[in-house]
């Protein structure tokens, strides 16, 4: 739905006669969310870039955008060798176009798509061959629909107006239903903004709550202001812990807190529990350790690997293969990521694996090797078991041969 289209919804335009309409302006709450300011009940606005602010959110996002694009992304032919003259491979794999890397424009759109819901890239074509592609603000781009469900993109363009791009030509990468979870967990995030919020004042006077100067007779309004400017420019901010000198008949008395009473300390660890959860990230990963183990910490990379980048890895591929790939070649070509280099720190579990492979005949001693970032060696791709043959070991000799008659 366009900007236009949703101002006209929310100012009640096409609405019944009969019905009453309560007028509504640019800075009305139900106008906020076109413009990606969602208000909490905490009464913290959230934004995409107020929730960034925040560092588990923080955290989160560049987690999963700068997994995501580090990840190789290949074209393969039907013999899983990598087809390098196709100009898909360039693009998902080098340069998505001559100032941005495959990895770049990955991590922009990933992060897009976090924060607002959607990245978007045009596909640049040349002889109708996609040869670059361009990131595009989300802000700019709307989602239209026909009656069978195909999309088209509108984009609206710096220097007026507006075009309307097919779906192949538009690299489209979104969250789950299209929704951010800066949306979806606005609460979670304004909760944590908020706490924030009111801890920095807590702090900023010594951590400790206001106290109280009595005096035994009743004082007007504005020797009641004088004392405070008084108090607070002789013993607030970098003069507090000097020697307070009060008036005569004063005493000051102290209104003793901490943050165990208040439990602030559980509740920030609750809320970056919270966004975890918004982001489908394991808790450890955002250095919330206060229940972290050696043996769940390691479990929690392979959570984040099967339940968090794989679905964004699947959005990838799916894109890829719309707008890279025409229908004709999805039958012999295909856009994979191998997400092997993120279990690369598990050296005990990958060299079992890589032997069993080799004890199977699964895999070449070469292809153990290219797994390793290692050249080939001149006798790596012959399927033997290294466990039963013993290399470099000279061939049985031949039987005699029997005597024959003349």
């Amino acid at each position: 739905m366009g900007i236009m289209s949703s101002l006209a919804r929310i100012a009640g335009r096409g609405a019944s006669e009969t019905k009453s309409v309560q007028p509504v302006t640019l800075t009305s709450p139900e106008a906020f969310p076109l413009f990606g300011i969602t208000p909490s009940a905490s009464g913290v606005t959230v934004t995409a870039a107020s929730a960034m602010r925040v560092p588990a959110v923080r955290r989160a996002v560049s987690l999963i955008a700068e997994s995501v694009a580090t990840l190789p992304f290949k074209t393969y032919a039907e013999n899983k060798e990598a087809a390098k003259d196709h100009p898909s491979y360039r693009l998902v794999h080098d340069w998505a176009n001559d100032w941005t890397s495959a990895e770049e424009l990955r991590e922009q759109l990933t992060a897009d798509a976090l924060l607002t819901g959607n990245g978007f890239a045009h596909v640049v074509r040349v002889d109708g061959r996609a040869m670059e592609l361009h990131r595009m603000d989300p802000g700019a781009v709307s989602v239209e629909y026909d009656d069978f469900g195909e999309p088209s993109y509108r984009v609206q363009l710096k220097s007026g107006g507006n075009i309307v791009l097919p779906f192949h030509d538009v690299l489209h990468i979104q969250g789950l239903r299209g929704l951010s979870p800066v949306v979806l967990a606005r609460e979670a995030i304004g909760l944590c903004l908020a706490a924030e919020g009111h801890l920095a004042g807590f702090f900023k006077n010594g951590g400790r709550p206001s106290g109280v100067i009595l005096r035994p007779e009743r004082l007007d309004a504005e020797a009641q202001k004088k004392i405070v400017v008084s108090w607070f420019n002789t013993h607030g901010g970098e003069q507090s812990g000097k020697t307070a000198i009060l008036d005569e008949g004063m005493t000051y008395q102290v209104i003793s807190g901490n943050n165990t009473d208040a439990q602030f300390l559980e509740n920030r660890l609750e809320q970056i529990r919270e966004i975890a959860r918004a982001f489908n990230v394991p808790p450890a990963l955002l250095y919330e350790t206060s229940r972290a183990t050696w043996s769940n910490f390691e479990q929690s990379h392979r959570d984040f690997l099967t339940g968090t980048l794989r679905p964004w890895i699947a959005r990838w591929q799916a894109a890829y293969t719309r707008v890279l790939l025409a229908p004709e070649e999805r039958g012999s070509l295909y856009i994979e990521a191998t997400p092997d280099d993120l279990l690369s720190v598990e050296f005990a579990a990958r060299a079992t694996a890589y032997s069993q492979y080799r004890a199977m005949g699964a895999m070449t001693a070469n292809e153990v090797r290219g797994g390793l970032n290692l050249p080939a060696l001149p006798e790596g791709n012959e399927i033997t078991n290294p466990f039963t043959t013993a290399p470099g070991a000279a061939p049985a000799p031949a039987a005699p041969e029997e005597p024959k008659d003349e």
